[in-house]
C-alpha cells in the first residue's frame, strides 16, 4: 500500500486528506462556492482520484466529526438558498439519517458482524471462494472500471459515491460475492468509513435496506459518468434480484438524551467518533480529558495504515482542541488496555463522573463500553443537538427525514 501523503487540502480538484482542522476548513471553503448549482449538475460524475471538483469530498473530516454536520448546513446556507443546495444539503443528512437509523436497530451492525465470522470460516474452507474474493480486492477481475476502483480505494482510501454504488453492485450482482464481505473491504480502506453509512449503503445496493429495492450497475451509466473513462458493455449483470437475510428488526425506542451534572469532578473520554470537544454541550467544564488515541480495528482483517493515520490524526487534533478550549489536564492513551488506562486516569484526577459524546453503533462504541464496565463512576453519554434533531426521523426510509430537512434547518439555525 502507498502511504499517503497529508498535504494540501485542495490541489487543482485533486484532495490531500490531511486529518486536521485548518485542512477540513480549507476544503470547505474550497467547496463552498460549488455547493449549489455547480453540485447539483456535476456531482454524480466520477473522474477519478485527480479531479474531485464536483464533489465536497467533506467525508473524511465529517466522519470523526473533525467537521461537524451543522457547521456545514450552516456554511453551505450562508452563500447559497435550500432550494439551489438542495442536493448537497440532502447528501449531508444522508450519514445522519444512516447513523440513526442503525441507532434505532442495533442488531443489523450485530447480525452483520457476526455473517463476518462465519464468511472467514468458509473463507479457509473455500478455495474457489477465496479466490474470487482476493481477485476483487486485488482489481483482477478482468472488469477495468470495478479493477480500477479496487485499486483506487486501497491506494486513495477514497472514492466518489456513485463509484461506491456501481462496486458494490457489481460486487453483488456479476460477481455474486457475499455483500459483507464487500463491506468489510470498503470499511477497512475508506478513510470515511462509517459502520452506519457503509453497512446500510452495501445493504441498500442489495436490497435489504429497502427491501425487494436494488440498485443495478450499467455500462451506459457508467460510460456517461465516468466521461467515458469506463464503457464495460458485456461485462456487467443484467438484472439484478434482490437479497434476503430475513424480516428487518422493528425499530428501537433511541435512548433519551442525557444531562451532565453541575456538581462534582467530570472527566470527558473521547474517542474518534468525535473530535470537536469544543461544542459539546457539556453545561460545565471537565476537570479532566482522556483522549483514546490506541487504533480500534473495524474488522477481524486489519484496518489499513492511511485508516490508522488518518484517524490518530484526527484524536491527536481533538486532544489539542481539547486542552485549548477547556484549559483542563489533558491525557492520551495510547496503548490497547482501554480499561486499564480509564481506571489510572479516574483515580489520578479523583473523578465523579464520566462523560463521553454520544457512542453511536460500532466498534468504538463496544471497545469503549467495555471498558468502562471496569469502573464504578456512572458514565453519562452527551448527545449533539444534531444527533437528537435528526435521528427521531430516521426508523424508516429517507424520505421521511427528506421532508422534515426545511424544518430541521430551522431549527439548526435558531441559536
Amino acid at each position: 500500500m502507498t502511504q499517503m501523503s497529508f498535504l494540501d487540502p485542495v490541489q487543482d480538484g485533486s484532495v490531500n486528506w490531511e486529518p486536521s482542522r485548518q485542512a477540513a476548513h480549507a476544503r470547505l471553503q474550497y467547496f463552498l462556492p460549488k455547493a449549489g448549482a455547480h453540485y447539483t449538475r456535476r456531482r454524480n460524475f466520477d473522474l477519478g482520484p485527480s479531479d474531485r471538483g464536483g464533489v465536497s469530498a467533506l467525508s473524511p473530516w465529517l466522519r470523526y466529526r473533525v467537521l461537524c454536520e451543522e457547521d456545514v448546513v450552516r456554511s453551505v446556507l450562508d452563500q447559497h438558498t435550500m432550494s439551489s443546495a438542495e442536493k448537497f444539503l440532502q447528501e449531508v443528512f444522508w450519514r445522519g439519517y444512516f447513523k440513526g437509523w442503525l441507532e434505532h436497530r442495533p442488531d443489523v451492525w450485530t447480525r452483520y458482524k457476526t455473517r463476518l465470522v462465519e464468511l472467514a470460516a468458509q473463507l479457509d474452507k473455500n478455495c474457489s471462494l477465496t479466490k474470487d474474493c482476493e481477485s476483487a480486492v486485488q482489481g483482477k477481475t478482468g472488469i477495468a472500471c470495478f479493477d480500477a476502483w479496487a485499486k483506487e480505494l486501497v491506494e486513495h482510501g477514497y472514492l466518489h459515491n456513485h463509484a461506491r454504488m456501481w462496486f458494490a453492485s457489481i460486487w453483488i450482482f456479476t460477481l455474486k460475492l457475499p455483500w459483507e464481505l464487500g463491506a468489510d473491504f470498503f470499511l477497512r480502506h475508506l478513510l470515511d468509513g462509517d459502520p452506519a453509512s457503509n453497512t446500510c449503503s452495501w445493504r441498500w445496493v442489495g436490497g435489504l435496506h429497502t427491501q425487494g429495492k436494488t440498485y443495478l450497475a450499467r455500462a451506459d451509466n457508467i460510460e456517461t459518468f465516468t466521461d467515458g473513462r469506463f464503457h464495460p458493455y458485456g461485462d456487467l449483470a443484467l438484472e439484478a434480484t434482490a437479497l434476503d437475510d430475513g424480516d428487518l428488526p422493528p425499530p428501537r425506542a433511541l435512548k433519551p438524551p442525557q444531562t451532565v451534572p453541575s456538581e462534582g469532578r467530570i472527566g470527558l473520554i473521547l474517542t474518534e467518533d468525535d473530535c470537536s470537544p469544543e461544542s459539546l454541550p457539556l453545561q460545565s467544564v471537565p476537570s479532566a480529558v482522556l483522549v483514546m488515541r490506541s487504533s480500534t480495528e473495524r474488522s477481524i482483517w486489519p484496518t489499513s495504515d492511511d485508516v490508522k493515520a488518518f484517524v490518530s490524526g484526527a484524536v491527536t487534533e481533538a486532544a489539542s482542541q481539547a486542552e485549548a478550549f477547556f484549559s483542563s489536564s489533558t491525557d492520551i492513551c495510547d496503548h490497547d488496555d482501554w480499561e486499564a488506562a480509564i481506571k489510572e486516569w479516574v483515580s489520578a484526577h479523583q473523578l465523579d463522573t464520566i462523560v463521553t459524546p454520544r457512542l453511536p453503533v460500532g466498534p468504538v462504541r463496544k471497545r469503549l463500553l467495555t471498558a468502562l464496565k471496569g469502573v464504578d463512576e456512572p458514565v453519562i453519554e452527551v448527545t449533539r443537538r444534531y444527533d437528537e434533531i435528526v435521528w427521531p426521523h430516521t426508523k424508516k426510509g429517507f424520505f421521511a427525514l427528506k421532508k422534515k430537512i426545511p424544518s430541521i434547518v430551522e431549527q439548526l439555525q435558531r441559536n
